[in-house]
């Protein structure tokens, strides 16, 4: 399965784009990626032009529920950032995203798979992706990949800031050998997730297949998402990025 943040995730016809909720500009760039084919310079690649934006931080309020506050910093090089702590009873996370990066990736939640598939959201996105991550993995994965996912959704809707003047809607189709993925998706605020895969293994290395579906049900809930992944074709039991 290839789910990343491929090329106009966040770019499609500029009609398309949502209607502004505050002050700030967003416009398209390829300027940084000029050294790179005319497609992949349209990459993910959307400049905020205003160098007072600001990032948030979301600092835990009450550990027992995972509850947060919300507080504004300041980024000096206008950079769309956005940085996440979450603790709970059973899991401690740390997210920081930088969506104007060039694809560095630096996770460690404890769980191989889930660090893998971070990491290629970053290759792929042209996103830099910090995520630190602890809990109760000894008794399964459940809530570190939970409260992963809830993290870096929230971190994007910061990142994304007032979403004026960025291409909201994204379509794309991944061929991977025998598998055949097709995903769309609309930043409009609504959360929504549309899931069709049939995974016919029930691990991969030692990460739960069952986690899958739950994962991207967090990442929307909190990124105000709409997300449709659809299997079109995938002979073999294989799930990748």
């Amino acid at each position: 399965m290839e789910v990343s943040a491929p090329p106009g995730v966040l770019s499609s016809p500029s009609s398309l784009s949502s209607p502004p909720l505050k002050s700030g500009l967003l416009t398209f760039s390829t300027s940084r990626r000029a050294h790179l084919p005319r497609k992949q310079q349209q990459h993910l690649n959307l400049r905020h032009m205003d160098s007072s934006h600001s990032h948030r931080i979301i600092t835990p309020c009450a550990a027992n529920n995972g509850s947060s506050t919300l507080t504004d910093s300041p980024t000096a090089s206008g950079a769309r950032i956005g940085e996440v702590k979450r603790e709970t009873k059973e899991t401690n996370v740390s997210v920081k995203i930088n969506l104007d990066g060039t694809g560095i990736a630096d996770s460690n939640t404890g769980i191989p798979f889930l660090d893998h598939m971070l990491d290629q959201l970053a290759s792929h996105g042209l996103l830099d992706v910090h995520v630190r991550a602890t809990g109760n993995i000894h008794i399964d994965d459940h809530h570190t990949n939970e409260d992963v996912a809830l993290a870096i959704g929230t971190a994007l809707l910061q990142a994304l800031g007032d979403r004026k003047g960025i291409n909201r809607f994204g379509d794309f189709s991944a061929p991977l050998d025998e598998a055949w993925i097709h995903v769309s998706l609309d930043l409009s605020g609504r959360p929504h997730l549309g899931y069709d895969l049939q995974i016919p293994t029930q691990r991969v290395g030692t990460y739960d297949t069952q986690l899958v579906e739950h994962f991207f049900q967090s990442l929307v809930n909190t990124s105000g998402m709409t997300l449709h992944i659809r299997q079109a074709f995938n002979r073999f039991s294989i799930l990748s990025f």
